[in-house]
């Protein structure tokens, strides 16, 4: 296949946008349980699935996404497949479960070396359960490639990677040769939805699984993330009353009142 060799970083995640109340805290092993909550893949990761996509439909070439962690959902992360990537790499194993940004990057470089040759490396630019916002620049240091983070537009062309980067009101336009990584942000696009007949293909077709052992990874920087506090979401309740009065002139009054004796 013609074309450039691209690999998106995508992580299963619980769903953000889930009720606060769906998590319960365990304030004794200090930890978070999330099980009532469904998995998604991190949003940002679909924006980084879709800029890959794009550059596929302008440029030609290959798209593989690559999941990493404990207990993933083949069956979620084909989605990936459903909207167009060309292969999917799962690294499923119980020590990585919940483990430090830098572990994370240290097991993603493993993972990519022997996936063997890259052009472009794409992430989220944050995941939308810890949102560190560290994994994608710390990987790309750990590939020793040129790293850009922020991407609100991506483009290849002969041999480099032009990247329209979000700075503080604005953007720069920053240009890396090859290879190189990017970490993606939402001004880039949704992903696609995918079609029903792309939906049913995606079922059949392979899905590479690797454990930890296949990776030629360190185990001694393999680390878990530590929880040293854990606190109880603020109370959100709110009270409503109703404001007594004849006219609007007296209820604001008495409001006035209220509000200066309860909050001075």
């Amino acid at each position: 296949m013609t074309g450039i060799k691209i690999l998106v970083c995508a992580k299963q995640i619980p769903d953000p946008e889930a009720p606060m109340g769906s998590a319960k805290i365990d304030f004794e092993n200090k930890r978070m349980d999330v099980s009532a909550l469904r998995q998604v893949i991190n949003p940002y990761d679909e924006n980084a699935i879709e800029a890959a996509l794009k550059i596929k439909e302008e440029s030609g070439g290959e798209v593989t996404v690559l999941s990493l962690g404990h207990n993933l959902d083949s069956s979620l992360l084909r989605k990936a497949l459903a909207v167009g990537a060309d292969r999917l790499i799962l690294v499923e194993d119980p020590r990585f479960e919940d483990i430090d940004t830098n572990s994370i990057a240290q097991a993603l470089s493993a993972a990519i070396a022997r996936i063997g040759e890259f052009d472009l490396v794409l992430t989220g630019r944050q995941a939308g359960d810890w949102d560190s916002g560290h994994t994608g620049t710390v990987l790309g240091e750990m590939l020793g490639i040129p790293t850009i983070n922020l991407a609100r537009s991506v483009k290849t062309e002969n041999g480099h990677v032009n990247v329209l980067k979000i700075v503080p009101g604005g953007y720069e336009e920053v240009r890396a040769a090859l290879p190189a990584l990017v970490t993606v942000s939402n001004e880039v696009g949704g992903l696609r939805y995918p079609s029903m007949k792309m939906i049913l293909l995606s079922r059949r077709r392979p899905v590479e699984t690797w454990k930890g052992g296949d990776l030629q990874v360190t185990w001694d920087d393999i680390n878990g993330r530590t929880i040293t506090e854990l606190l109880a979401p603020p109370d959100l309740s709110r009270k409503c009353r109703f404001m007594e009065g004849d006219a609007p002139e007296e209820k604001g009054r008495n409001l006035a009142t209220i509000l200066k004796r309860e909050f001075g």
